[in-house]
């Protein structure tokens, strides 16, 4: 499904008809297909799940356009399309990168968030540097090089044009100059707060969140587990939760599998602490 969020076509689905909503925000630049197990167990709990691909990612448009930085833009974003859903206040649940979007969201919307579920925070400098440049700092060397031709022939935005044709005539249209003067602004937002505890949020504005929290860590150094230990020290109202390393076998049959039975001990954990601590009083229409 496509909703037009803030002038984007965004991408979209809602798994489970009824329950209290959850908006579900995987990592990185990844598509929201790669967590539809964790949405579907989720719904098998009881819950409607709202995936999406955020701007510049999936099956979504490109822009870049917006005030402040990308991260800030993507929860705007997804705080948009909430409303528009009806789905306000939400649960907000987040992998990797979408946990600091569910952060940067309940911080910029005030009471639109009713409690946090966050897996595999990243952070810290190492993984802030090596995401600034993954992000941005590539395709601003590319533009400066070759221009939006140049952007566009990379991996990335050239799979960003195969999935939305129409993302190609609107890189091509992206006057070079602002496009690397935005990439340089995203990127400084990583390389700025590489030191604090979310990327971009100091420690006393992270404090200030008092809805329930649940964290569970990483084991890498895009998601090092002390990342989550200090979230959950900060966070007034955090439980810290322990999953073991998702094995990595050889074959696509056993990676597959060890995906599936990853985001099912995600979910069981997420529901066990749903029922202890957010209540739902089912809404009339």
């Amino acid at each position: 499904m496509i909703a037009v969020v803030r002038g984007v076509r965004i991408n979209y689905d809602v798994v489970g008809a009824e329950g209290p909503w959850i908006m579900l925000i995987q990592g990185g630049r990844q598509d929201m297909e790669l967590f539809r197990p964790l949405a579907e167990n989720l719904a098998k709990a009881g819950y409607r799940v709202l995936l999406h691909d955020r701007r510049n990612s999936g099956g979504s448009e490109v822009s870049f356009e917006g005030e402040g930085a990308e991260d800030e833009i993507f929860a705007d974003d997804a705080h948009e399309l909430c409303a528009q859903l009806g789905a306000l206040p939400v649960i907000a649940c987040g992998g990797a990168g979408g946990s600091r979007h569910c952060i940067l969201m309940t911080l910029r919307h005030p009471g639109s968030t009713r409690c946090l579920l966050l897996w595999w925070p990243s952070g810290g400098r190492p993984a802030a540097e090596q995401l600034a440049e993954l992000y941005y700092g590539q395709y601003a060397a590319a533009a400066q090089k070759g221009g939006m031709q140049a952007v566009l022939e990379t991996p990335f935005y050239a799979e960003r044009c195969s999935r939305v044709p129409q993302n190609r005539a609107k890189l091509l249209q992206t006057d070079v100059h602002q496009f690397i003067e935005t990439m340089r602004k995203w990127q400084r937002f990583f390389l700025d707060g590489a030191d604090l505890p979310v990327i971009g949020v100091e420690r006393a504005t992270v404090a200030g969140i008092h809805l329930p929290a649940c964290i569970i860590h990483g084991h890498d150094m895009i998601h090092p587990q002390h990342i989550a230990e200090e979230l959950a020290e900060i966070l007034p109202n955090a439980e810290l939760h322990w999953v073991p390393p998702m094995p990595r076998p050889e074959d696509e049959t056993g990676r597959r599998q060890a995906r599936l039975d990853h985001q099912q001990r995600l979910a069981d954990i997420f529901s066990d602490f749903l029922g202890r601590t957010v209540s739902y009083t089912p809404q009339s229409d």
